[in-house]
């Protein structure tokens, strides 16, 4: 926003000419539509041109709560912020709080009707909650109000898939907007990483047949024993020459993270494993805890924890812990991330893995769950007047060369101000001591964005580690994906279907957890347990019957209707 307020904005404020929030001084209602197009200038069909007049700049406001990133500055500073003011007159006054404020202040906001913002951005919104407040009028309909949206609009008819994730089942109608960044990067979270020295010295001294030195680089396939006398090799000999053989660490994770998990082990089974175990396959909803071979896979990882091959802090660490002990001395002989770039301090020491072959000749990988949708990313609320306004305001973050400034930094800081020949955002070459995250971090509010296949084609360039990322699944991960395997995506569900999940899903994911960890890390699992274990699961635990629930909202989301 401008850093200057004009004498008639602080006289309209005073007059309370605003529209929602400002001192607490809400109006219950705003001018009509044809009031605001005749004396403020209103107009969205040109998502180019000011949305207001000079009039409406001064004379109307909106006020935002929005946690933000404790990095970020306050968003009421940031440029890019200042630079939708400039384009499209709409006066927003952000009121920023950490996410954990947020987090114990969210239910205040929503009950308290007397004093509440007009919108909530990185509003982080459930399916059960937009069902409940919208029941309750609390949430503005933004489906109701389409026609003052023209990019978010061709959105939903172009990407009935994305609309049908933020569909409300109770009444068809939408009530969130949407956080879209398409890479194809989420569904497979995972790389396995190879420390090429420490290799060729196990080839070299036989520990490891099959293979030779030739074979050690980027698209090597191993299979489980390989692997293993690979790992045994790294753990028995000091690798990194330093005098201690106890420092290296054959192979290493962060147990149940977003990304490098687990989860591809199971891989070598045959089973597209992700963290909530959940899948779909050749359109069913499949649990892959209910297979046995997850008990086979299991056991075997189980031994190679037992045996110190896999180290046993994958299981307590926490992602920065993971990146830290990469850095510096070599430890890791072979370790599951996106890329070894951002884990250890000499990548060029390692190479990518294809996927792990099984002892059953199986090789594929975890599919992951993670969305590129995010839904409940915004919410307006619904006494807000003159919210036409305020939707065609958001409407300018779905234009892909704001989406790239909103989601990475603006243009002048992030990005140059000439674009390339292609006619596309140029990122400015770093200078000074701050890193690439940390410029982000402070620049870029994030939230509502659409940045799919046309925009990383026509407007702005991938980050390289992101390209690099997508060069590498493509060549090592997603091929090892079998055609009938999909991710669960975001789903949306009924009152009823959510009191089942509610009811029963929580038990579930703490049984599956528990009980999980308890063999991997201690052993494997006995045939009897692995039984009682799956009687639980589909008797007092319930989890059939959260299947059912699942299935029916897949049904719904893969239907024509």
């Amino acid at each position: 926003m401008k850093k200057r307020i004009s004498m008639l904005l602080l006289a309209s404020l005073a007059l309370s000419l605003t529209a929602c929030g400002g001192d607490g001084g809400k109006k219950e209602s705003g001018a009509g539509v044809e009031e605001l197009v005749s004396e403020y200038g209103f107009q969205w069909t040109d998502t180019s041109a000011p949305i207001l007049n000079e009039k409406g700049a001064a004379e109307l406001s909106f006020s935002i709560y929005s946690s933000k990133n404790a990095s970020a500055l306050d968003y009421n500073d940031m440029k890019i912020m200042q630079d939708l003011y400039e384009s499209t007159n709409v006066y927003v006054t952000w009121e920023n709080v950490s996410e954990s404020v947020y987090s114990q202040q969210k239910n205040l906001i929503l009950g308290n009707a007397d004093n509440r913002p007009d919108a909530i951005y990185h509003a982080g919104m459930g399916a059960g909650e937009i069902i409940k407040y919208a029941k309750r009028n609390v949430l503005l309909p933004i489906s109701d109000y389409l026609e003052y949206m023209p990019n978010f609009s061709k959105i939903l008819e172009e990407r009935p898939d994305i609309k049908k994730q933020l569909i409300n089942v109770e009444d068809g109608k939408i009530y969130s907007l949407p956080r879209v960044e398409e890479m194809g990067l989420m569904q497979n979270p995972n790389l396995l990483f190879l420390n090429k020295a420490w290799a060729e010295q196990a080839v070299a001294a036989g520990a490891v047949s099959g293979i030779s030195a030739a074979d050690l680089k980027d698209g090597l396939t191993l299979d489980g024993d390989q692997m293993e006398s690979m790992l045994r090799y790294f753990k028995e000999n000091d690798m990194n020459g330093n005098g201690d053989a106890n420092d290296e660490r054959p192979m290493n994770f962060v147990y149940n993270n977003w990304q490098g998990n687990q989860c591809d082990l199971y891989g070598m089974f045959g089973l597209n494993d992700n963290l909530e175990h959940r899948v779909i396959v050749d359109g069913k909803v499949t649990y892959t805890v209910l297979d046995d071979r997850f008990k086979e896979a299991t056991n075997y990882i189980a031994k190679w924890v037992t045996e110190g091959l896999i180290d046993r802090v994958s299981f307590e660490q926490s992602q920065d812990n993971f990146l830290a002990n990469g850095k510096g001395l070599e430890l890791y002989g072979a370790f599951y991330w996106w890329e070894s770039e951002t884990v250890v301090s000499n990548p060029e020491n390692y190479i990518v893995c294809n996927p792990l072959v099984g002892p059953n000749g199986d090789q594929t990988i975890c599919v992951s769950n993670n969305p590129e949708v995010g839904t409940g990313e915004v919410i307006i609320f619904n006494d807000c007047p003159n919210v036409e306004v305020l939707l065609a305001y958001f409407d300018r973050f779905y234009d892909p060369e704001i989406s790239a400034q909103v989601n990475y930094g603006p243009i002048g800081i992030v990005y140059e101000e000439e674009k390339d020949a292609n006619g596309m955002l140029v990122q400015k070459e770093l200078s000074g001591d701050m890193t690439a995250d940390e410029i982000r971090l402070q620049n870029a509010p994030f939230g509502i964005i659409y940045l799919s296949d046309y925009a990383w084609n026509n407007v702005v360039h991938m980050e390289p580690r992101a390209q690099l990322r997508l060069e590498r699944l493509k060549a090592y991960a997603t091929p090892f994906v079998p055609e009938g395997v999909k991710p669960c995506p975001n789903l949306q569900f009924s009152m009823d279907e959510l009191n089942t999940l509610s009811n029963y899903e929580t038990n579930i994911n703490d049984y599956i957890r528990t009980n999980l960890i308890s063999w991997l890390t201690k052993g494997g699992v006995s045939d009897a347990d692995w039984e009682k274990f799956k009687s639980e699961l589909n008797g007092k635990v319930n989890l059939s019957e959260v299947q059912q629930v699942y299935q029916a909202a897949y049904d719904r989301f893969i239907s024509e209707n």
